[in-house]
């Protein structure tokens, strides 16, 4: 997908502030059992059509609404992602903004977890 210089602008500054992972690095917590929120924060009907296996969905549109009610632990860990990972970085600063101080945002996205071959699921 081509994107808007000022989005890419955008997206550039929040992962300064961000931290980032890996898909790989995502299946390898979920391997070894460790407890995390798996967040995908793509719109409704991109959740729908299909999405990676245990993810929870809060999309970029409420996700800073809804957060505080879904996640209320500030140090919970958390794991964002979204199509490439670019809204996931949006989400992820914001996130940091009100508070949450273990938030990653999977670099790559649903393309990278799909590329894998890591377990998908839909609704």
């Amino acid at each position: 997908m081509l994107h808007n210089t000022g989005f890419l602008k955008l997206v550039d500054n929040a992962k300064q502030r961000i931290r980032e992972c890996t898909a790989a690095e995502v299946m390898a917590r979920l391997d070894k059992g460790v407890s995390f929120h798996f967040i995908d924060v793509r719109e409704d009907h991109e959740y729908q059509s299909d999405h990676a296996a245990g993810a929870r969905h809060l999309g970029k549109g409420i996700i800073e609404r809804d957060i505080e009610t879904q996640i209320p632990d500030k140090h919970a860990p958390i794991i964002l992602y979204c199509g490439g990972g670019y809204r996931s970085a949006l989400a992820a600063d914001a996130l940091q903004q009100m508070g949450y101080t273990n938030v990653l945002s999977m670099a790559g996205g649903i393309k990278s977890w799909r590329d894998a071959g890591y377990p998908m699921e839909n609704d």
